[in-house]
């Protein structure tokens, strides 16, 4: 079974109308009350006098169609099942609901379930004396030669201009003929790295690993051709030379960009950046999204629809509606780049000498780097596996900067402060950041207090400050604030040392790590492991005799 947010399948449609109208932010829609099985969403402030525009079909689609009903745009919206289209009856029930003596424009996308319950409903409805007119939507272009293309995503710019008309009180004819210019001349092609997935059905996906479907349709329809790739760059290529062997020498062009459903975000605006590198891009003045407009429940990928534009179309396009699903237009850019304000040098101080400083450097960088892979292995078994590579990176830098005699031995304040700024750049990620913290609060309290344990002492609080963990949370906390603590009160190294050890050892009984990786782990997983962090500490204290 796929993967499929929902209570009851025969409820799916029903519930999700309900939320469209509960959650609109223009409180102008309802679902007209009529026969369970007709869902029917219309404008509570349609005027009868001017021509109403309908359209609908299957659901799984959204926002289309409820999503386009409101003020500019549609005036009803017929729901079928997903995939299915709305009976005869339910479209019948919207016509005469909503159309008065203007009369009414159907826009219906080119399937064969669609065309013939709408044209039987128009049928109908013009026998009882409603003038109806219908237009199919037939943009896909993916199959040159079909002699009956798709209706795809330029379906919603069809509700739009038709919209758009009948709101300013257009006769039905001018609107029909202004809706069927469009459709003329617009175009789309889509792309899907795996097709959609129907409630309670199994999780084949349909396309090959690794390769994607060049006009796939909306209900997963097999397209024109299977691409030997996932590659967006080349995907874009194939796109958009599809679409500029269409539109032959159409320039100032709208571009939509519409997600399928199952894109992120982050590969739907990839995916528009690689398109925006193509050749379509020096025809194109304005584009709509990228976003979701026309969905195919979770298919992962994409259409494009690309629209010739002139004043008229572009005013229309740009007129305001109260819908919850258009996403407005707007002028296509090039990359904007602002110049940011360079970062202040820190100044350090300069290189002095001090053999003792030097030979404690010494002596905790190659404990560090001794223990490399043992830290590696103890980590392996409650973390990622690279705390003892993280450190020994660190201590690798400090060493090599010690040797080349570039470190202010001489002042406690400065060897704090350079360790401050210049570990980050070895180590990364969090550890060198952590430790970045201490050294570099250690410097400030440093000046004032002129003891290097309370110093240590005042940059491991920002330490926990900022990393979210205290002592007793199985960090390497729980080996340096015994030590800095002990340091503070003046006792001698073989104390300090000791404090380092016992408290790195107290972690091999902690069941619950709340901080880092091992945070995830259960206290089996934890019990007679030590921190590795912890471990490094004790390991860096033993080794140094000053």
């Amino acid at each position: 079974m796929s993967h499929f947010f929902f209570d009851k399948k025969a409820t799916i449609v029903d519930q999700a109308i309900e939320g469209i109208i509960r959650t609109s932010p223009h409180q102008n829609l309802a679902r007209l009350k009529t026969d369970n099985s007709l869902r029917i969403v219309v404008r509570q402030d349609w005027d009868k006098s001017k021509v109403a525009i309908i359209s609908g079909g299957g659901s799984g689609h959204e926002p289309m169609h409820v999503g386009f009903v409101g003020q500019g745009m549609l005036t009803a919206a017929v729901c079928g099942d997903i995939f299915a289209s709305p009976g005869v009856e339910a479209i019948l029930t919207a016509i005469i609901t909503v159309t008065g003596e203007a009369g009414c424009l159907l826009v219906v996308k080119n399937y064969t379930g669609d065309r013939l319950n709408f044209g039987l409903a128009a049928e109908k409805a013009r026998a009882l004396g409603y003038r109806v007119e219908m237009l199919l939507v037939k943009d896909d272009i993916s199959l040159p030669d079909n002699p009956q293309p798709r209706g795809l995503a330029g379906t919603i710019l069809a509700h739009k201009i038709a919209g758009y008309h009948a709101e300013q009180g257009a006769a039905l004819e001018d609107i029909v003929k202004n809706t069927q210019q469009l459709l003329n001349n617009v175009a789309t092609i889509g792309v899907a790295l795996s097709a959609c997935h129907l409630p309670d059905s199994d999780e084949s996906e349909g396309i090959a690993k690794g390769k994607s479907e060049l006009g796939m349709g909306i209900h997963g329809e097999h397209g024109v051709a299977t691409l030997d790739t996932q590659n967006s760059r080349e995907i874009a290529k194939q796109l958009t030379e599809k679409l500029l062997s269409h539109i032959g020498e159409e320039d100032n062009l709208l571009l939509m960009v519409n997600n399928l459903g199952g894109l992120s975000v982050l590969e739907l605006t990839l995916a528009t950046q690689e398109i925006l590198q193509t050749p379509l891009a020096d025809r194109i003045s304005f584009i709509q999204g990228p976003g979701t407009l026309v969905s195919a429940l979770d298919m992962k990928g994409l259409s494009l629809t690309v629209l010739p534009l002139n004043d008229q179309l572009l005013s229309a396009l740009n007129a305001p509606v109260s819908v919850t699903g258009w996403l407005p237009i707007s002028a296509y850019q090039s990359m904007q780049w602002q110049a940011a304000e360079t970062l202040p040098d820190v100044e350090l101080a300069k290189p002095s000498d001090n053999d003792s400083v030097a030979n404690v450097i010494k002596s905790a960088c190659q404990a560090l780097i001794d223990n490399e892979d043992a830290l590696n292995k103890l980590d392996s078994q409650v973390g990622d596996g690279d705390t003892g590579s993280t450190l020994a990176t660190g201590a690798h830098y400090v060493l090599a900067t010690l040797q080349d005699k570039k470190l202010p031995l001489n002042e406690p304040e400065a060897l704090l402060q350079w360790l401050g700024e210049k570990i980050t750049t070895p180590m990364g990620g969090s550890g060198g950041v952590l430790l970045s913290l201490l050294f570099s609060a250690a410097a400030a309290s440093y000046s004032e207090s002129k003891n290097l344990g309370d110093s240590l002492l005042a940059g491991l609080q920002k330490m926990k400050d900022y990393g979210g963990a205290e002592q007793g949370d199985r960090t390497m906390i729980d080996a340096l604030q015994p030590a800095f603590e002990a340091l503070a009160a003046g006792k001698a190294w073989a104390e300090v040392s000791k404090a380092a050890t016992a408290g790195a050892e107290s972690t091999k009984e902690m069941e619950q790590a709340k901080a880092g990786r091992s945070s995830y782990l259960n206290a089996e997983s934890l019990k007679g492991h030590m921190d590795p962090g912890a471990c490094a500490v004790s390991k860096v204290f033993e080794q140094i005799t000053p």
